[in-house]
């Protein structure tokens, strides 16, 4: 695996593969990489010729310093992992590359950064696509894997690719899970003991509400009450809202796939999960 930290070094590095005719599969991660993220490169490898993954922590997409002081760091770990998994380059700049001097430009999407995880995080989807936008200029992959955990994000890349004409095939992939359901996360690490039950409960929630719609339940205030009933009492809500999983507008009545999504805190730590509403 290649290691490459400046802009310049990874253009050529990407033309070189792209005048061999190689598809590129591009990874974008903030690091400290879990199965969920080694799934996605595992996709990649399916998907392209050539696989990068990039590593960077953007501070623009953290609307409270405290959170990204504390996003944890394990890079020899992640270089370790990536390199098992066949990983062809890994893109790991500094700020300072990403974000010079004088820098002043910023994506921002009208409609799907509103509601959901926009309400609570004011900036953060700007500095999502600015960033994704950045590395995809940068590398210019042919295609690009997210995970559906960040659904909402999944949602405004894609909107995002459409409407500035990225020629990307955006793929989403299905969250992995911990062996007791709890959605996989970089943040799961700073869960203390007890909160770390208590946010096992989130997934509790989105399952009663997925069999409550499966045995027919149409109303969303029925099945979002009873999920509800599901969490512990610790958790501090931030929001659980089924939605149109195209258009992300909130729905009264569910009478097709929906989107189920949940955010809450547990201490100083988010979390957020999902799971589509599906008939079978």
């Amino acid at each position: 695996m290649k290691t490459i930290n400046g802009i310049d070094d990874m253009m050529q590095a990407s033309a070189s593969l792209r005048s061999e005719k190689l598809r590129i599969a591009f990874v974008p991660t903030m690091g400290f990489l879990h199965e969920g993220h080694l799934s996605l490169v595992r996709e990649g490898k399916k998907r392209g010729d050539k696989v990068v993954v990039s590593i960077f922590i953007n501070p623009m997409q953290f609307d409270e310093q405290a959170d990204l002081q504390a996003y944890p760091v394990s890079f020899k770990r992640d270089t370790d992992r990536l390199e098992a998994e066949g990983v062809d380059i890994l893109f790991a700049p500094q700020i300072s590359e990403i974000y010079p001097e004088g820098f002043q430009t910023s994506v921002a999407l009208s409609r799907l950064s509103k509601g959901l995880c926009g309400d609570s995080r004011p900036g953060h989807f700007t500095g999502v696509a600015t960033i994704v936008a950045k590395l995809f200029n940068i590398i210019r992959p042919d295609i690009a894997i997210f995970g559906e955990k960040d659904y909402q994000q999944l949602a405004l890349i894609r909107q995002m690719v459409h409407d500035l004409s990225f020629a990307i095939d955006i793929v989403g992939m299905p969250i992995v899970r911990e062996a007791d359901g709890l959605a996989m996360s970089s943040r799961n690490s700073r869960l203390k003991k007890g909160d770390r039950t208590a946010a096992l409960s989130l997934y509790r929630a989105l399952k009663k509400g997925a069999d409550m719609f499966r045995s027919g339940e149409r109303s969303v205030e029925a099945v979002i009450r009873a999920a509800k009933g599901e969490l512990d009492s610790s958790i501090a809500l931030d929001y659980i809202e089924i939605r149109d999983p195209l258009t992300l507008e909130i729905l009264k009545t569910v009478n097709k796939d929906a989107l189920f999504a949940i955010a809450a805190k547990l201490g100083d730590v988010r979390l957020i999960d999902n799971i589509i509403l599906q008939e079978n």
